[in-house]
């Protein structure tokens, strides 16, 4: 049978990382998994206890397209405790995990064949997704002295939309409210919508993130309850959208979704009250952070952006390695550590770097640093 070319998408290699992990597993060995952005912590106590009670009381149906009401009032009141943003509840669409809002905010925001700038390193998802929808990403070459996030000097001309990510994926890198706002109003100069992907906002530890909407109402600001609230599986998130853009979005929704899954919003409602369990979380992977920024250079991963926020260190390997691929590979063999290419993240110059995650227990984060050190030193041998 015949396939589409906008089917023709890159693989998304960390899952293939972790498809190359579970078999080692299902051989018998234990593998520190230091490759997804997977907290390793459950869902919030309060929101699988809710869930529970929702089952017991009957079916969990169709909600409205847009999402529950109630979370919908709740997220709009965490723009006004976290960000002092007084934000309508109309403009919040629950979406079925952020993927599901790219979907929606690309299809809704751009036509086929137009060019949407983004960093790389970044999210591949965005330039697959974007290119199976018929559209053109534009790689942004970031620096490391720009911290891997655009300036507005090297935003193209010709574009119809930008992309930016704070933290971003894979550095965990953060925006300073004038230099969102630098972005925003390149944008708007561009006649390019402006698309924010805020979901690791929470996962913060230099200073608070910045929202797009402190700047301006023009932009799409995307969010999810999978990262901060450690509820990947669930997919469940949220966008922000222009008040003339909620329509547009609610008819895309009712076609593409109908809804997002009920049971997830039911518990997505009870975890934004369970912000003493989560902020508990925020400690651990703190302290995780001051491991792995320690550990790694003492392993010999000495070129990191040190991140401001998320769950990941981003480094540069290419003075141990022109193939990031071969290089995870190798680690995952001989040290029992599943590890990121860099190539799921830049295609330019991903062969020579390595994405680590240290989403996991603290005991898992000592233990893969320690497997770490003692590969590197073996290879010096």
């Amino acid at each position: 049978m015949r396939k589409s070319q906008r089917s023709e998408v890159d693989p998304f290699i960390v899952m293939d990382v972790m498809a190359a992990a579970a078999r080692a597993e299902a051989a018998g060995r234990h593998i520190i998994h230091m490759e997804v952005g997977q907290p390793g912590m459950a869902a919030p106590e309060g929101a699988r206890r809710a869930l529970t009670a929702a089952m017991g009381e009957g079916a969990l149906g169709y909600t409205v397209a847009l999402g529950l009401p109630a979370l919908r009032e709740k997220i709009a009141g965490l723009y006004g405790t976290r960000y002092g943003v007084d934000l309508s509840p109309e403009r919040v669409i629950v979406t079925a995990g952020s993927s599901g809002a790219f979907l929606l905010a690309f299809t809704a925001l751009f036509d086929a064949g137009d060019r949407v700038a983004l960093g790389a390193p970044g999210y591949p998802s965005y330039r697959q997704i974007l290119s199976a929808l018929s559209l053109q990403p534009v790689d942004i070459e970031t620096r490391a002295e720009d911290r891997f996030q655009p300036v507005p000097g090297n935003i193209p001309e010709d574009i119809q939309g930008l992309i930016v990510a704070s933290p971003g994926n894979p550095t965990g890198t953060m925006l300073d409210l004038p230099a969102m706002g630098a972005l925003m109003e390149t944008a708007r100069a561009r006649g390019a919508a402006f698309v924010s992907d805020e979901i690791y906002h929470g996962l913060e530890y230099e200073g608070r993130a910045v929202t797009a909407l402190e700047v301006s109402d023009e932009a799409y600001v995307i969010n999810s309850f999978s990262k901060y609230y450690s509820m990947t599986g669930w997919r469940v998130g949220w966008m922000v959208v222009p008040e003339d853009h909620v329509r547009v979005i609610e008819r895309l929704a009712q076609n593409m979704f109908i809804c997002a899954p009920h049971a997830s919003q039911v518990a997505a409602l009870a975890a934004m009250e369970c912000a003493e369990e989560l902020d508990a979380n925020v400690a651990v992977y703190a302290r995780n952070r001051a491991l792995m920024l320690d550990g790694l250079r003492a392993a010999g991963f000495t070129r990191i952006a040190p991140p401001d926020g998320a769950f990941y260190v981003y480094a540069d390997v290419s003075d141990l390695t022109d193939d990031s691929r071969a290089f995870a590979a190798q680690i995952l063999e001989k040290a029992g550590v599943a590890v990121t290419p860099g190539l799921d993240f830049d295609k330019g110059r991903g062969h020579g770097t390595l994405r680590f995650s240290y989403a996991r227990a603290t005991a898992d984060v000592e233990e893969g640093l320690a497997r770490l050190k003692t590969f590197m030193e073996s290879r010096e041998k």
